[in-house]
């Protein structure tokens, strides 16, 4: 969740150009992955994606001493989801931890979405790990309300055998759980992959979206030096446009990851909530809890909506 963005020199207008000149080619078309999201027998729920969310990663470590006492304060800041990372290829989280705070933020209605973050040069640890975050139970039976992949290593330098593990360890999630289970494709910024061309040129957006029930861009604008009300609010929508374009679907459910908190100005977190008025995602949130300021959260609370949607199309939406 804390990927490296990529080098953000140069103008304004010439990223504004890149983004509306450079369209990727159909992302492995002959992989099969999974039935496409309309041939499933049920919609998943998506609730564990909606509204206002916070996350939580295993290097806040303070954080993890009092589960109940972190989650009492998400509830009184309105939060409705805990993204709670489970782990990493290189190390993983106490799991006694990961039930207190099930436990507690069920017990005041709020939801956990267990996320990790694989390398895919490992792929049966990949497998491993995320299943075990899938099936983990509390002392009191409860679970995690749904499961995200974190999608941003890029330590198996080729990009086609790093997509032909990453779809096989998407298509290994979606049997375990089956059709009705809610699985999120935490993804790098579309603007940020378009600006780093020798990162992931062949993302494979199409496929992922016949796997994943909603994406969640790490749009982080404050790691390209991009601030003001204008700046992050074109730099939100051309991602969740790209979204949209990329795979085919312009209703895809997104959740959308705004900038990191501890970087961001009072006009950043304004351009934040303006984007997610704009183009009305299904949730939407900042990295990371740890670094919240108390002045952010009040911002956050019921943003207003644009009935017409139409600022995030792919044709509508500038970059940054």
């Amino acid at each position: 969740m804390t990927w490296i963005s990529p080098d953000v020199t140069g103008s304004r207008a010439h990223c504004r150009g890149m983004v509306v000149r450079i369209l990727f080619a159909a992302l492995l078309a002959a992989i099969v992955v999974a039935p496409a999201a309309g041939s499933r027998a049920a919609a998943p729920k998506l609730a564990p994606y909606a509204g206002l969310g916070t996350w939580l990663d295993i290097y806040a470590t303070s954080y993890w001493d009092n589960p109940e006492q972190q989650v009492a304060a998400m509830a009184r800041d309105g939060v409705k989801t805990l993204f709670l990372q489970t782990g990493n290829y290189s190390q993983q989280a106490n799991r006694s931890e990961f039930g207190r705070f099930v436990d507690a933020a069920h017990a005041r209605g709020m939801r956990v979405v267990a996320w990790y973050l694989p390398s895919f040069a490992g792929p049966q640890q990949d497998a491993r790990r995320s299943l075990a975050a899938i099936r983990f139970r509390s002392a009191h039976g409860e679970r995690f309300d749904s499961f995200a992949l974190d999608i941003e290593a890029s330590i198996v330098s080729s990009e086609s055998l790093r997509n032909q593990r990453l779809l096989a360890l998407s298509q290994l999630l979606r049997k375990a759980v089956g059709p009705r289970y809610a699985l999120g494709a935490i993804i790098p910024s579309p603007v940020g992959i378009i600006r780093h061309p020798h990162y992931w040129r062949s993302f494979p957006y199409r496929a992922l979206a016949r796997v994943y029930d909603v994406f969640l861009p790490m749009a982080y604008f404050t790691d390209h030096h991009i601030h003001g009300i204008r700046g992050s609010r074109a730099y939100l929508a051309a991602d969740v446009a790209l979204i949209r374009n990329r795979t085919g679907n312009p209703r895809i459910p997104i959740d959308l990851i705004g900038g990191i908190s501890g970087s961001m100005t009072a006009a950043d977190t304004t351009g934040f909530m303006r984007a997610v008025a704009d183009c009305r995602p299904l949730g939407y949130s900042l990295y990371a809890f740890s670094v919240m300021r108390a002045g952010q959260w009040p911002k956050l609370r019921g943003p207003a909506t644009d009935p017409a949607g139409k600022a995030c199309t792919a044709s509508g939406a500038p970059a940054s």
